[in-house]
């Protein structure tokens, strides 16, 4: 399809350059993320487990996100990619969690080798699809999606460690013993918890089922055109991003414009929130409910 798109509409290629307001949005998402790492400090626990639910939640989802904005060059272009890799380290710091250069290796593989088994770490293992088949465990699945996402690449296709990984680490870990050492456990906590709770059990987390499972046969990727787009830089438009992901996610919504007729009459959805209910409800859907390839010839990996 971007092939044909990008034929039939060359304006499209204009879109194919850096999101600058990219970064003065992660710079701002970091400075409110340190107000609110003082503010909480003094709260009692209840408000704490609150907040960080409610706003903290929102804020290190989205941050994840500008994560996956940034692992494909959108802040400062192709030509200065280790900017990107830099900054993508600074936007991670509030996340508590090394994530960044990591996310980036095997995002790219992703959307090389798209369901491709043992490459695309996207795909759940047999054991998640096998025993996350019933409702309640498929609600437990959701809840605990920030565990899965972060061990299935060492199940599935584990990769050495890079240097640029061990300086997410290390930055990362500074950051929350300076946290810890500022303002003492309950910021440090309310950081950790907004990351896991975001991931987990929370609207926004209706993008990670939405965007790859085969509600319908025959269709592996769905768009979502809601306003929650406004906290994620758009990664619901979802068959566009894949066609083009070299355009940044602010300029995803003009490419539908330009390229209505590939895109108005495919399945999408509106809403997240109801994405995860039809999950957990709809007894043919569940982590199986994924197009897997088997990849043939040469595979190159980030």
């Amino acid at each position: 399809m971007d092939k044909v798109s990008a034929a039939k509409h060359p304006e499209i290629k204009a879109l194919m350059k850096p999101d600058y307001n990219l970064i003065w949005v992660v710079v701002l998402m970091v400075l409110a993320q340190l107000t609110a790492f003082y503010l909480v400090k003094d709260l009692d626990w209840k408000w704490v487990v609150f907040w960080a639910y409610v706003f903290g939640s929102c804020i290190s989802h989205s941050m994840t996100l500008a994560i996956h904005e940034i692992s494909h060059n959108s802040a400062f272009g192709n030509s200065k990619a280790m900017w990107n890799r830099w900054f993508g380290i600074f936007a991670n710091l509030p996340l508590g969690l090394p994530y960044s250069i990591s996310f980036k290796r095997y995002h790219m593989d992703h959307h090389r080798y798209l369901g491709g088994d043992g490459i695309d770490v996207d795909i759940p293992t047999n054991f998640e699809g096998w025993f996350f088949c019933t409702r309640f465990r498929k609600f437990i699945w959701i809840v605990l999606q920030p565990f899965f996402y972060a061990i299935r690449p060492l199940c599935i296709n584990p990769k050495p460690i890079t240097r640029l990984e061990i300086i997410n680490l290390l930055a990362q870990l500074s950051f929350d013993i300076v946290i810890y050492y500022l303002w003492g456990v309950k910021s440090t906590f309310y950081m950790l918890a907004g990351s896991v709770l975001g991931l987990g059990l929370h609207p926004i987390s209706g993008h990670f089922i939405a965007e790859h499972y085969m509600f319908l046969k025959g269709h592996e990727t769905y768009s979502y055109y809601g306003p929650l787009n406004l906290l994620t830089f758009n990664v619901g438009y979802h068959n566009e991003h894949h066609d083009f992901p070299n355009i940044p996610g602010k300029s995803l919504p003009l490419v539908k414009k330009i390229a209505a007729e590939y895109y108005d009459n495919l399945p999408q959805y509106n809403s997240w929130i109801k994405v995860l209910y039809d999950f957990v409800m709809d007894d043919t859907i569940s982590p199986y409910s994924r197009m897997k390839r088997q990849l043939k010839g040469e595979v190159k990996q980030d």
